[in-house]
């Protein structure tokens, strides 16, 4: 059995990134997810929108807040240039010769191979010097 993920307006906001409900999806007016049920109904222009991670759902959980109850959200950096950092800091780190720096070493005109010290190829047994 194949899991995938639906079509879905939710799939459309990037996390941690409050975005106005109005622009994100259009309906009736709603209510703050802090505020509770018995709060006022707001206009979908009053609230925003947040899509928060979830440890067990890789689409992540949508909840809209009232200007009082948006939550603070730090900016962190995407994995990916965070990993491309610590490569970069690796490869720093580990610096080889240049290849250019190296010897030539010499080759089979007949089977293009590189030959082994002893200037025998191992593919055809010829001697080269």
């Amino acid at each position: 059995m194949k899991i995938t993920s639906t079509s879905d307006w939710r799939n459309e906001i990037p996390f941690e990134t409050p975005m106005i409900v109005a622009s994100v999806v259009p309906g009736d007016p709603t209510r703050c997810s802090v505020c509770g049920g018995d709060s006022q109904l707001r206009a979908r222009t009053e609230l925003w929108a947040v899509k928060h991670r979830h440890p067990n759902q890789h689409a992540g959980f949508v909840r809209f807040y009232c200007q009082a109850h948006l939550p603070v959200l730090e900016r962190v950096a995407p994995v990916e240039t965070r990993r491309t950092a610590a490569r970069a800091e690796r490869a720093a780190a580990v610096r080889r010769p240049a290849a250019v720096d190296a010897a030539p070493r010499a080759m089979c005109p007949e089977c293009f191979v590189e030959v082994s010290a002893t200037g025998e190829c191992g593919m055809c047994g010829r001697q080269v010097a």
